[in-house]
């Protein structure tokens, strides 16, 4: 009984954070699903890049980059871009924009199902951001920051302990498609791993079984 009480303030929590704010929600365009370059040569030229340009980003590069990292791919048994144990999908994708053409600044959480983001903050809160991951020039420059986290009890409850591997593994897949994404438009990115765990999660106002695993700062290069 327990469990069941605990289950449902989870989803109190998640719904609460979700709409709170009240923040505009962004219907993103759809991708685009053939490009010049091949997965060889995506692979061949992936390298982590940390210093970008001022330009902004498109709305459609922002769409390219969300639907690699974790949208539906099979509408029948959403599947999704990147392998997940068990296929429950425990990763959350926040987004600190800073520069995005026809989009305000701000925080917005990646909804893959409708292929939106929902504003939930109006600042891109970048300073604390930068503060939070030990200085990183590049976390404060970006255009954009894409924020990995995860919902640890939706994979614990199912594989216990052993699930904390599979949630960093997928971590991992998501982060690659990324920087695959990047190399196809043209954009430079570089996995940060090193931040304040309790200050990221302070920063997004996280539930309490959601955790950050990966920062992204993305931009022109």
């Amino acid at each position: 009984m327990e469990w069941i009480v605990t289950f449902i303030l989870i989803i109190i929590l998640l719904i609460r954070f979700t709409y709170a704010n009240n923040g505009k929600t962004i219907k993103l365009p759809s991708p685009v699903l053939k490009s010049s370059i091949s997965v060889e040569e995506a692979l061949l030229l992936r390298r982590s890049k940390r210093f970008y340009k001022d330009n902004p980003l498109t709305l459609q590069e922002l769409s390219q980059i969300l639907w690699a990292s974790q949208e539906i791919s099979d509408p029948d048994y959403k599947f999704r871009t990147c392998p997940s144990a068990g296929a429950l999908y425990p990763l959350e994708i926040y987004v600190s924009v800073l520069r995005v053409d026809g989009i305000e600044s701000g925080i917005y959480k990646y909804n893959p199902e409708k292929h939106e983001i929902v504003q939930i903050y109006k600042s891109p809160k970048r300073e604390e951001l930068y503060e939070a991951s030990l200085k990183q020039e590049w976390i404060k420059r970006a255009s954009v920051v894409i924020i990995i986290c995860a919902s640890f009890y939706k994979t614990k409850a199912r594989y216990g302990e052993r699930g904390i591997r599979y949630i960093y593994i997928e971590t991992g897949h998501c982060a690659q498609n990324i920087y695959l994404q990047c190399v196809s438009l043209n954009l430079g990115t570089v996995a940060v791993g090193a931040f304040d765990d309790d200050e990221i999660k302070r920063i997004l106002n996280l539930p309490k079984f959601e955790f950050p695993t990966y920062l992204m700062p993305i931009g022109k290069i």
